[in-house]
This record gives C-alpha cells, sequence and structure tokens, in this order.
C-alpha cells in the first residue's frame, strides 16, 4: 500500500497525461485503439500523441483520446484529427510520423497529405 504522499505524487505527475485524454479541446486526436490497431502498433503512436502535444504545450487547446475500430484495418495505426467540423485521417502511423503532424499540422495547422488515407500506396 503506498502513502497518500507517494499516491498524491503519482497523482500530480500523470494529471496532465490524464487531462491530455479526457479534455474537451475544440482540436481532438483520436487514435484507432481497436485489436488491429494495437497489433499494427497504436500504443505507441497514442504515447507519441500524448507526449507531443503535452511537449508543446498545447494541453489546454488539443484532447488526445482512443477509439475502437475506425474501419480502415489494412492502414493501421490510424488517427483522426477533429478541427470543428473538419477531419484529417492519417494512416500507417509511427510516433516519428506523429511528432511531424504534431509540429506541421497541430501547431502549424498545415496538414501532412503525405500521411493522410488520400495518399497511401
Amino acid at each position: 500500500m503506498k502513502s497518500l504522499a507517494e499516491l498524491a505524487a503519482i497523482r500530480e505527475k500523470m494529471k496532465d497525461k490524464v487531462v491530455l485524454r479526457e479534455g474537451s479541446a475544440e482540436k481532438r486526436i483520436v487514435v484507432g485503439m481497436a485489436t488491429c490497431g494495437i497489433a499494427a502498433g497504436a500504443r505507441p503512436v497514442l504515447n507519441a500523441f500524448v507526449a507531443e502535444v503535452n511537449e508543446a504545450g498545447l494541453a489546454g487547446e488539443v484532447t488526445v483520446t482512443q477509439t475502437g475500430c475506425i474501419g480502415i484495418c489494412q492502414y493501421e495505426p490510424v488517427a483522426e484529427v477533429f478541427e470543428g467540423d473538419v477531419k484529417t485521417t492519417y494512416v500507417k502511423l509511427t510516433p516519428e510520423k506523429v511528432k511531424e503532424i504534431v509540429e506541421k499540422h497541430i501547431k502549424g495547422g498545415k496538414v501532412v497529405e503525405a500521411y493522410t488515407v488520400g495518399n497511401v500506396e
């Protein structure tokens, strides 16, 4: 059993990550975490989005969350970026691609076309 002080320290350390996943910001990043996505590497992609958004200081502006099957299993790992009514679907993601997406799209406002669903081989 942990002491109250240890539990409070753990809570404080994890607070940013929980807020990112449960927030209600206008920009949302949703990572497909069904069995096919997890098998294809979605967990490191989700973790990379959480870390990159947090490191960029965007926790108040961007929510990172997960969902079940998005329906395009052959393109996993998949993430959808929602900005109001606009949705961009990124496919065949890696943590390295996530870094670029956060920098160029989430921070810079420019979709990384090369990683979108319409541009895959």
